[in-house]
């Protein structure tokens, strides 16, 4: 049996509705929100008795989603949002974007900050990162050509 699709990748944050407008306007649609809690769900997370509030984003493409996560129950026990990008362990998410510029203009009036510059990788691509809400680590890649 084959590998079928990535499902998701999971952001936990602690402003959901922040963090869902801000990847509204990176042009993510928002799929749905529920709350996850009872004993089936802690016995697949391993956190026993949990409450958690999701809200699920997926690409304009429909290939690729977010699962955007706020615990309420157990509290959050680690912080990596501001960990450089040479940190070990999950940091980032890539999109794929038209313009870098544009893209840039509108996620800075949501408060994203440039992390180093945007730069050209031969003929094929322009690319940056980006903190988005809550320190999150973003990257853009424009393909040129």
């Amino acid at each position: 049996m084959a590998l079928k699709r990535m499902d998701n990748i999971g952001i936990v944050v602690e402003d959901l509705d922040e963090t869902i407008e801000f990847f509204r306007e990176l042009g993510l649609e928002l799929e749905g929100r529920a709350i996850i809690e009872g004993e089936w769900a802690g016995r697949v997370t391993g956190l026993g008795d949990q409450h958690v509030e999701i809200a699920m984003m997926r690409t304009p493409d429909g290939h690729s989603r977010l699962e955007l996560s706020r615990f309420i129950t157990p509290p959050v026990v680690a912080d990596h949002r501001n960990a450089p990008v040479n940190a070990l362990g999950y940091l980032r998410v890539m999109f794929a974007v038209d313009d870098v510029d544009e893209t840039l203009e509108r996620l800075r009036k949501r408060g994203a900050e440039l992390v180093g510059d945007v730069v050209q990788y031969k003929d094929a691509y322009r690319l940056c990162y980006i903190r988005g809400p809550e320190g999150l680590l973003i990257g853009l890649a424009q393909e040129l050509g």
